[in-house]
C-alpha cells in the first residue's frame, strides 16, 4: 500500500509535524506536504526559505533498521529527488553532490534533512525532509541556488504544482526504498555514484571543529566520503559541509 499523502496549506515545518506525529505514537507511513512553511529548517540548524510554489515535504515511517543503516535513507531520498527533477528538467542537467544535495546545471535545487528517534513501539521513526525549489530559488546562499523553473525542458512551460510534484516524488521514493529493502544498500549506492560529481578531485570538508582539505577518493561501502589528505592519510567523512573543486 502506498503511503498516505497529506497536503497542508501551511505549517511551521513538515519535519516538525512528522516528529509530533511520531512522538504521539502514530505508526502509519505517510507523506506530510505543505504549500508554505513558517519555520522551515535545513541541515545544521539553518533556515530553509519557504516561498510559495516550492515543494516542502517529509516522509514519516518506522523501521527496524539500526540507526547507522537507517541513515542510508539519505541516498534513497537523493535519488528520488533526482528522478523528480529529471521528469521536467533539461535532459542531463540533474546531478547529485555528496551526500544529498541535488543540483540542476551545477546549482543546488533541493535539500534533504533526515531526523529520527525512538518510537513507542520499539522501532525507529525516520522523518525524511525534502525541500525542492520548483518555482523559486533563494538569494544570498553560500553556493548558487536555482529552481526547476529555470531549467525546464522546451516542451514544458511551467514547473509542476506542489500536488503533482509530491506525487512524482512519492512514487520515485517508493521505487528506491523497495530496492534498498529488497537488495540492500549497494544497488542504491551504485545508482547514486553514477549521478554524483566531484568524487575524484580536490575537496574541502568543513566538519564544525576543523576544516579538512585533500583529494576525494570515492565513497566507502556505507556512503562515507573518502578524503585523501596531503600527507597521504585517508579520512572518512560521514557528515559535514563539503565543497568539491576546492583544495584550500
Amino acid at each position: 500500500m502506498s503511503p498516505a499523502l497529506h497536503i497542508l496549506d501551511a505549517i511551521d515545518s513538515t519535519n516538525a509535524e512528522a516528529r509530533r506525529r511520531a512522538e504521539a505514537g502514530e505508526t502509519a507511513c505517510q507523506w506530510i506536504v505543505a504549500r508554505r512553511q513558517s519555520a522551515g529548517r535545513g541541515r545544521r540548524g539553518r533556515n530553509w526559505e519557504s516561498e510559495t510554489g516550492n515543494l516542502f515535504s517529509t516522509l514519516l515511517f518506522l523501521t527496524q533498521k539500526v540507526p547507522a543503516e537507517a541513515a542510508q535513507v539519505t541516498f534513497v531520498a537523493a535519488l528520488a529527488v533526482a528522478d523528480l527533477l529529471d521528469a521536467f528538467a533539461v535532459p542531463g542537467s540533474v546531478s547529485i553532490k555528496w551526500p544529498n544535495d541535488v543540483l540542476i546545471g551545477g546549482q543546488k535545487a533541493a535539500g534533504i534533512l533526515i531526523e529520527s528517534g525512538a518510537h513507542a513501539s520499539g522501532a525507529l521513526w525516520l522523518a525524511v525532509g525534502i525541500g525542492v525549489n520548483l518555482a523559486h530559488a533563494p538569494d544570498g546562499t553560500e553556493r548558487p541556488a536555482t529552481s526547476l523553473a529555470a531549467h525546464l525542458r522546451p516542451d514544458i512551460a511551467y514547473p509542476p504544482p506542489v500536488e503533482a510534484a509530491a506525487g512524482v516524488l512519492a512514487g520515485a521514493f517508493t521505487v528506491w526504498q523497495d530496492r534498498w529493502d529488497r537488495f540492500g544498500f549497494q544497488p542504491v549506492l551504485d545508482a547514486w555514484t553514477a549521478r554524483t560529481q566531484g568524487l575524484d578531485g580536490p575537496c574541502m570538508a568543513r566538519l564544525g571543529h576543523e576544516t579538512v582539505t585533500g583529494i576525494a577518493d570515492g565513497v566507502a561501502p556505507d556512503g562515507a566520503l573518502r578524503l585523501r589528505t596531503a600527507d597521504g592519510a585517508l579520512r572518512l567523512i560521514s557528515a559535514g559541509d563539503v565543497f568539491f573543486g576546492e583544495a584550500a
